[in-house]
């Protein structure tokens, strides 16, 4: 990818700063933004000179975003460098998102309320509301990790059609 055009500019910075809001590195971001607008796969270097950051930092920018697996290394006939592609289907590509944020996030809360539930002696004082605090957030987690359980059953296309039909219902309903 030579020069980026203005739009290309716009995103990548845009989904870098998006990304430090989820609590992802504004370079992973960015480079994420750049694999995925780019028609063909980036070696390294290439990806270092557009955004203009370090090479070791895309590096390890490209590590991160492999351990996702939302972007792959790739080889091109000709070029001993290894190149690299993000996945082009979003819905797929956000599936796995989210199934890193539940594992990464999710998965250790839902053991550490378990933990603590356990844990409670219930003759300590304040045990009764701390059980009924936790008890709520336990559930919620449950509840979400259910969701998620259900959602990833599902093929993308019924996800779609759900989405759609959500929105539909919230129209007629308001």
């Amino acid at each position: 990818m030579a020069e980026l055009t203005g739009v290309q500019k716009q995103y990548i910075l845009h989904w870098g700063e998006m990304g430090t809001r989820w609590g992802i590195n504004r370079t992973v971001a960015q480079i994420h933004a750049l694999l995925y607008l780019s028609p063909s796969a980036l070696p390294a270097e290439e990806i270092a000179a557009t955004l203009s950051v370090a090479r070791s930092n895309v590096s390890t920018s490209i590590r991160e975003l492999e351990t996702w697996g939302i972007v792959r290394a790739v080889h091109v006939l000709g070029d001993r460098r290894e190149h690299y592609e993000s996945m082009k289907d979003v819905w797929e590509m956000f599936r796995l998102v989210i199934e890193q944020r539940k594992r990464r996030e999710i998965d250790p809360t839902r053991e550490m309320l378990r933990r603590c539930l356990a844990d409670l002696d219930p003759k300590e004082p304040g045990a009764d509301y701390t059980r009924e605090r936790l008890g709520a957030m336990a559930g919620f987690f449950e509840a979400v990790t259910e969701l998620h359980d259900q959602m990833k059953r599902l093929p993308t296309g019924t996800v779609r059609k759900l989405l759609r039909m959500g929105t539909k219902m919230r129209k007629k309903a308001g």
